[in-house]
């Protein structure tokens, strides 16, 4: 079936609010510009979490589409977890998914760069006593003073993970304020701190109570975990942070290779 007709307003519902231009001379397949559209709609909170997309057959005759353009548009974005198809209710928009690289880099600065408009609320900024696990990750004395960090990480309103940091107490400064306009790797790095490495390990459990009221999950939800200490180019280790992430919104990718 050919492609023809004019883009108009799209069906009734929260696909009503957008405006979708399709440039039908362009070598992008139709399919492929109405699916990036639709996904920065829903990066960008236009289509929220919980609306309803509406009916293919109605989609497809309102953009002057075929049916199996929108719905290979559709599906593209059910693959990346964007949408879900429930039976008697719809294409329903969930929530994005953020994906992180291994790589020794922020998660505000991962946010920010995948343009998922990162926010930071500080749960805890003060000094305590280094604990025997806290201390073998920094190899520092037990009972040392340390900086202890706690934040909650979110992206357009939504918890994404809960931070928690450890550094030695003379290491820098750490402003409350100025934690929750930037993130922590900037502020190490603006006090003349240059990270070289790090040792991190991931893995998965089921939130607590406390963790599913903070991130918005309930009880029992899947969580990863990563645990991470990081060393500046002296080899000093200068960071361990232990984190816990939605599972619902927020993967690792890993690249695998071949020993030679």
């Amino acid at each position: 079936m050919a492609e023809t007709g004019t883009t108009r307003p799209a069906t009734a519902g929260a696909f009503d609010r957008l405006e979708v231009a399709l440039d039908r001379g362009s070598p992008i397949p139709l399919y492929y510009q109405l699916a990036q559209q639709l996904e920065s709609a829903i990066e960008l909170g236009a289509l929220a979490p919980g609306d309803l997309l509406g009916n293919e057959v109605d989609i497809a005759a309102r953009l002057g589409l075929s049916r199996p353009t929108v719905r290979q548009a559709i599906q593209s974005l059910v693959d990346k977890g964007l949408l879900v198809r429930r039976r008697g209710i719809g294409t329903q928009v969930v929530h994005s998914q953020v994906r992180r690289s291994l790589e020794l880099s922020s998660l505000y600065d991962d946010l920010a760069a995948a343009g998922q408009s990162p926010a930071t609320r500080v749960l805890r900024n003060e000094i305590e006593s280094a604990s025997a696990e806290v201390a073998a990750a920094l190899g520092i004395p037990e009972g040392r003073d340390v900086i202890v960090l706690e934040r909650l990480r979110t992206t357009h309103g939504e918890p994404v993970a809960h931070l928690r940091n450890h550094l030695p107490a003379t290491l820098l400064d750490l402003d409350t304020a100025r934690l929750e306009a930037t993130g922590l790797y900037r502020l190490m790095k603006a006090a003349g701190i240059t990270l070289h490495s790090a040792h991190q390990t991931v893995g998965a459990r089921s939130a607590t109570p406390e963790e599913g009221a903070l991130l918005g999950e309930p009880a029992g939800a899947a969580l990863l975990t990563m645990r991470r200490t990081a060393y500046d180019d002296t080899g000093r280790a200068v960071e361990y942070g232990d984190h816990v992430y939605r599972a619902a919104r927020y993967t690792f990718d890993f690249q695998l290779l071949v020993r030679p």
